[in-house]
């Protein structure tokens, strides 16, 4: 693989502890713990698993470095490498048996994200870059990841996690995107940005993302040639509501509609 981060060969290894952590807990029917009070966001031993398992790497190798995880808080957050950790993104797939999940392990250098990968480790894939190349390897070999020529809504194709998280304003502006567009898929969680950057998607919407959310997808994505802000057009890398297109010009329309949506 293609990527010449210094880096790089670590992060393979926190994908591998914590797959190795997470697998026995897939399709386990293990107990879910839910972390909201007043709906449901869940957790399981295998998120506490993955997370401890890459803390406990980096901390053995690089001490120095950050630490920035969904399970286990903040340690040195103000440290110039900082790793973002999400052990699995889209828990709720991974409790229904479903494999639409994914590691996402990200390193902030600077405040900005510099390395990423998503992980799968039931079907042995993983997508990384590096903000200048990006690339997948798997089942089916490994390839650069480029995204596709898109200038047009009526060509794209666009994800989100559901729109039933969105407030009304939001779900206005979402919805006349959506009903200018080829076709939307949902619940595709940290996968719906890989197909951005393999080219076989054009943008996804969300919001209510965290900064573990979404680190690890940004230097993907624009390794892959694609963009990541958030809808006023500003950095992704504390979250927040985001957009991530495969196309410049895409991003530019898109934006053009949510810059203005009110964010309460």
């Amino acid at each position: 693989m293609q990527i010449k981060h210094t880096l790089y060969p670590f992060l393979e290894r926190l994908a591998t502890a914590a797959g190795e952590a997470i697998l026995p807990h897939f399709r386990s029917n293990g107990a879910i713990e839910n972390k909201l009070d007043g709906g449901f966001d869940p957790v399981t031993a295998g998120d506490r698993a993955g997370e401890a398992a890459m803390r406990a790497l980096i901390n053995a190798e690089y001490a120095a470095h950050g630490i920035q995880g969904e399970e286990y808080g903040n340690e040195r957050i103000d440290a110039e490498h900082v790793w973002v950790l999400d052990p699995i993104d889209g828990t709720r797939s991974f409790i229904t048996g479903l494999p639409t999940w994914g590691t996402l392990i990200g390193l902030k250098s600077g405040n900005k994200p510099s390395l990423g990968m998503m992980a799968q480790p039931y079907i042995n894939e993983a997508y990384a870059g590096d903000g200048e190349t990006a690339w997948y390897s798997g089942p089916i070999g490994t390839r650069q990841l480029k995204t596709r020529a898109c200038a047009t809504l009526s060509d794209a194709v666009l994800f989100t996690t559901t729109p039933r998280i969105l407030k009304p304003l939001e779900l206005a502006a979402y919805d006349r995107i959506e009903a200018d567009t080829r076709l939307a898929r949902y619940g595709t969680d940290c996968y719906a940005y890989c197909m951005v950057a393999a080219g076989l998607a054009d943008l996804v919407i969300e919001t209510g993302l965290q900064a573990y959310d979404i680190v690890a997808l940004v230097p993907i994505i624009e390794g892959a040639g694609g963009i990541v802000t958030t809808w006023t057009g500003g950095s992704p890398v504390n979250g927040g509501r985001i957009v991530a297109s495969g196309d410049k010009r895409l991003h530019e329309i898109v934006l053009k509609q949510l810059s203005s949506v009110p964010a309460a």
